[in-house]
C-alpha cells in the first residue's frame, strides 16, 4: 500500500471512531426520548428509522459504483488508493451505523406495533435480512479491494448494483401496502 493509502487508512479509522462515538450518543439520547418522551417516542423511533433508512441505502446504491470504477483501475495507482479511502469511510462512518440504526429502530416499531406475528412483516424482514447480506458482501470487497484483489469485474459490479433496488421495492411495498 502507498504511503497514501496508509495516511487515507488512518484518517478513515479517526472518521469511523468519530462515527461510532457519534452513534453511541444518538443511542444514549434516544434512549433518554424512550423514558422522558414515552408518548411520542413511537413518533421519534420512526424519524429515526426512516433517516437511517435513507442514509443505508444511499450507500448501498453507491458503494457499488466505486466498485466499478475502482475495478477498472490498476492496483497501486493513485485513483486506486482513492477509492480505498472512499469505500472504507462509506462504510464504516455511514452505511455501518446507518444500518444498525435501521435494525434497532426497525424491530422496535415492529414489537411496538404489535406486528411481529403478521405475514407482510415477515418478508419485509427477509427482505432487510437479504440487504444486511448484501452489506456484508460490500464490506468483503472492501477488503478485497484494500488487499489490491480483483476477482470481479466491474460488469459484475453494476449487476450487484440492481440488489438493493429490488429489496428495498419489497420492503417499501410490504410497509406501505400491507398485501397479507
Amino acid at each position: 500500500m502507498t504511503e497514501q493509502g496508509e495516511t487515507g487508512k488512518v484518517a478513515g479509522r479517526k472518521s469511523a471512531s468519530r462515527a461510532m462515538t457519534a452513534l453511541l450518543l444518538f443511542l444514549f439520547v434516544c434512549l433518554g426520548l424512550f423514558v422522558f418522551q414515552r408518548d411520542s417516542f413511537y413518533l421519534w423511533a420512526t424519524a429515526i428509522h426512516v433517516i437511517a433508512v435513507i442514509s443505508w441505502m444511499a450507500g448501498m446504491f453507491y458503494m457499488p459504483r466505486l466498485f466499478v470504477y475502482h475495478a477498472d483501475s490498476a492496483p497501486g495507482s493513485e485513483k486506486s488508493e482513492t477509492f480505498k479511502v472512499m469505500e472504507y469511510r462509506l462504510m464504516k462512518v455511514i452505511m455501518n451505523p446507518a444500518m444498525i440504526l435501521t435494525w434497532i429502530f426497525g424491530l422496535y416499531l415492529a414489537w411496538d406495533g404489535g406486528w411481529l406475528s403478521d405475514g407482510w412483516l415477515h418478508v419485509k424482514l427477509f427482505a432487510v435480512f437479504l440487504m444486511s447480506g448484501v452489506h456484508g458482501y460490500y464490506s468483503k470487497a472492501i477488503k478485497d479491494f484494500s488487499a489490491d484483489k480483483r476477482s470481479t469485474s466491474a460488469r459484475h459490479w453494476r449487476i450487484v448494483n440492481e440488489a438493493p433496488t429490488v429489496l428495498m421495492i419489497i420492503a417499501v411495498i410490504m410497509v406501505i401496502v400491507k398485501p397479507f
